[in-house]
């Protein structure tokens, strides 16, 4: 009797040339070209705009605005204030992050809530509300100033300060993630080894979260050298001692010196984009100094 032949079964993979990569958008080229229009539109154009009205300025009425000595001292304090105040965050929103990532407590939804707070709130009432609370007669400015002779609001110290406020979310909510997804096995691999907390922490726990740390940090940065309504209420606008640099933009723009605030904004942009650079190429020195260990052990 002969056998009855059964049917191939048909297999489970796909030909070659009818295989079809599912994706939930649309193909790379379109996706490309949306991304690039996007950026454009929203980033690039504008900056452009701003170097091309720079740019009707002669290089010398150029220098001779962004070197005025009011101008310099503004430089300094927006830059030398937000680098204070992303390395302020940078270590107290690291704290913030692995307590609210680690431990359960009662009101932790509430403090996590809190963090988000200088997102939603306008940036102008923030301004109010830090002056009235850090003035000479607020609740902890009379303190400081009774107490230790520190001068909050209308000082360099009252501008650190806003900015401390306006960037602490981005350290927490950047590094926040990062922490929840650590591996608690691999510290406790660290402390069987017979390393100690510190130990485990510069060696196991920092290297991982570097990246994410030194990029909220960057957006903290980022945030307050352009920051204008938290802090043009405590700084006080002194020239050459309170004056940020935002505030002079905006007091050309009122004398219709259009082409002096473009000037003095295209040298903010230039200090923010060597910023971005320098922790960029950081990062990636990072990475591929860490692939490169783990690759030799």
């Amino acid at each position: 009797m002969n056998a009855v032949a059964e049917p191939p079964v048909p297999s489970s993979a796909p030909l070659p040339w009818r295989r079809l990569r599912r994706r939930i958008l649309p193909g790379f080229g379109l996706s490309l070209g949306y991304t690039v229009f996007y950026l454009s539109v929203v980033v690039l154009v504008p900056l452009a705009a701003l170097i091309l009205k720079a740019s009707g300025l002669s290089w010398g009425e150029f220098w001779a605005t962004v070197t005025d000595p009011q101008v310099v001292a503004s430089y300094k304090l927006s830059l030398g204030a937000s680098l204070v105040a992303a390395l302020v965050n940078g270590i107290f929103g690291l704290v913030i992050a692995w307590v609210l990532a680690r431990y359960e407590f009662r009101g932790r939804l509430l403090v996590d809530a809190l963090v988000d707070l200088p997102f939603a709130l306008p940036t102008a009432v923030a301004g109010i509300a830090l002056t009235a609370i850090y003035a000479p007669h607020g609740l902890v400015g009379a303190f400081l100033l009774d107490h230790f002779g520190i001068r909050a609001a209308f000082s360099p110290l009252g501008v650190t300060l806003a900015l401390i406020f306006i960037g602490i979310p981005f350290v927490v909510r950047t590094v926040q993630p990062v922490i929840q997804g650590l591996p608690a096995d691999v510290e406790e691999a660290a402390a069987c080894l017979g390393a100690n907390r510190l130990q485990t922490f510069l060696r196991v726990i920092l290297p991982a979260l570097l990246p994410a740390w030194l990029t909220g940090m960057t957006l903290a940065f980022g945030r307050a050298v352009g920051e204008y309504g938290s802090v043009v209420f405590i700084s006080g606008n002194m020239p050459f001692r309170t004056e940020i640099a935002p505030l002079l933009i905006v007091s050309k723009l009122e004398q219709y010196n259009y082409k002096g605030a473009a000037a003095i904004g295209t040298v903010m942009l230039l200090f923010s984009l060597v910023v971005l650079t320098a922790v960029n190429f950081l990062q990636r020195w990072h990475v591929r100094r860490t692939q490169g260990t783990e690759g030799g052990e």
